[in-house]
């Protein structure tokens, strides 16, 4: 439900922003189904990422999520001419996949027994958003289109799926808002959703898919101590060897280097 009203709430104000610039932020007729491909992406990873905290920890789950910059890096080798995986970018994959096995060992106290079923969830979140990265490239490589019309249409395409995943899900809870979640929400709304969707879509939309993430390591680092301080989550000592591993291998996959003449062929990985 906060998914949905956090997409309806956002749109709206993108809406009257672009309206007060002047800018289109309806798509083309016959790109109108790469809008609805888009805000289907968008949707599904909220749904798996809020359905999948329910099971495991947000401290692990900030770390999982961020599977998405080193997919983001493969699926960008394979699909964008301009965005090859060379070696620094190889190794950092390795070093990653490290880290992600590491947190996969690493168990607190506060877990439960499905845990591992909110993981999966997460991940797939990860994986979702890199594809999304890597379909938004590939449609605004032969149009115009601007990033008004891309967040637009990820935010209006996405309340139809969060609408029915709140009621396939959450039918028959109670809703019982109180001041700090309702702070939370208007957060999400405008925040997040509007101002760092807006500007996170204009950065998608004029630099490399795979350098643009490297700036995401930042998150789950931030992520993990929040978790610990607000949320009283046990961080172990695995959870933070994890994050080590993870943050050193994004920053090798996306550092800015000249290594571009040492590219992996793409047949290397067939």
């Amino acid at each position: 439900m906060a998914a949905t009203i956090r997409s309806i709430v956002a749109s709206f104000l993108l809406w009257l922003w672009a309206r007060a610039l002047n800018v289109q932020v309806g798509l083309p007729t016959g790109l109108t189904k790469h809008g609805v491909a888009l805000g289907l992406l968008f949707g599904a990873q909220f749904l798996f990422l809020y359905w999948g905290l329910s099971f495991t920890d947000a401290s692990r789950a900030v770390i999982l999520i961020f599977c998405q910059p080193l997919a983001t890096a493969i699926m960008a080798h394979f699909a964008l001419h301009d965005d090859r995986l060379y070696v620094a970018k190889a190794a950092g994959l390795c070093l990653s996949f490290v880290g992600l096995v590491t947190v996969f060992g690493s168990r607190s106290a506060t877990l439960g027994n499905l845990h591992w079923v909110g993981d999966v969830m997460v991940l797939t979140t990860g994986l979702l958003w890199a594809a999304n990265n890597i379909y938004i490239k590939k449609v605004i490589e032969n149009t115009s289109i601007t990033h008004f019309q891309t967040l637009f249409a990820h935010l209006f395409f996405s309340i139809p799926l969060l609408a029915c995943g709140s009621l396939a899900i959450e039918w028959g809870s109670e809703v019982s808002p109180n001041p700090a979640s309702l702070v939370a929400l208007v957060y999400q709304c405008v925040i997040g959703a509007f101002i760092g969707h807006l500007l996170w879509f204009r950065l998608l939309h004029r630099y490399q898919a795979s350098r643009l993430v490297a700036f995401m390591f930042l998150t789950p680092l931030f992520g993990v101590i929040l978790s610990g301080f607000l949320l009283g989550e046990q961080l172990t000592l695995f959870l933070w060897i994890g994050l080590g591993f993870i943050a050193a291998g994004i920053y090798l996959v996306n550092r800015p280097n000249g290594a571009e003449q040492n590219e992996i062929p793409a047949d290397n990985f067939e």
